[in-house]
């Protein structure tokens, strides 16, 4: 059984593909140990807690530094004895530590083909302003595993969305979170947890 955190910043839509996918047999051999968010009010919280799932804060603002920050978030972790950590839509930088220590596994969705825009700067709509100002045709969807950099890692899948005319980059997001992301998502932790 893989025991999966999954590390969220927002309304976690997400994490809520990754509960619901769970729930319906499309990952299986999985078990979702704890949701952590740094904003003490995110709404995955909430999703958390309504699934039985144990829901957790820890924030930046709570430590005296980000060096006690990332002691906390990596002993939580540690405790947690997770097999898989999963961002999604996780807005903090990961302590290199935990990344040494979790090298193949953590996994990031981005919402975007990477290498294009990705990077610093480029998360939620920000990313999808980019996509529309540029004029391109096709974006998407990458999951990959987290390493040093900033959206680096080894590519594990990546899925296309076509833009369309008159896309707003809140249409475009949309689109790539039901095309994509919550489908890509949910398929790479049931691979990872089955070892295909």
């Amino acid at each position: 059984m893989l025991r999966v955190a999954v590390l969220v910043s927002g309304g976690g839509t997400n994490l809520q593909a990754i509960i619901d996918a769970v729930k319906d047999g499309t990952i299986t051999n999985t078990e979702l140990v704890a949701v952590i968010s740094n904003n003490a009010n995110a709404y995955a919280l909430t999703r958390a807690k309504e699934n039985g799932i144990e829901a957790l804060c820890i924030s930046p603002k709570d430590y005296a530094d980000r060096a006690d920050f990332h002691k906390a978030l990596l002993e939580k972790i540690n405790e947690l004895k997770v097999d898989l950590i999963v961002l999604a839509g996780y807005l903090v930088k990961i302590p290199e530590e935990m990344v040494h220590q979790y090298s193949h596994r953590i996994i990031n969705i981005h919402p975007s083909l990477i290498p294009s825009f990705c990077g610093v700067g480029y998360y939620g709509l920000h990313v999808h302003e980019a996509v529309l100002e540029k004029g391109v045709k096709v974006t998407g969807a990458t999951v990959h595993y987290v390493d040093e950099g900033m959206d680096t890692g080894e590519i594990i899948a990546q899925k296309p969305v076509m833009v369309e005319e008159g896309d707003t980059p809140e249409i475009l997001q949309k689109r790539v979170m039901e095309q994509a992301e919550w489908k890509l998502l949910p398929a790479a932790i049931n691979m990872i947890a089955n070892q295909k």
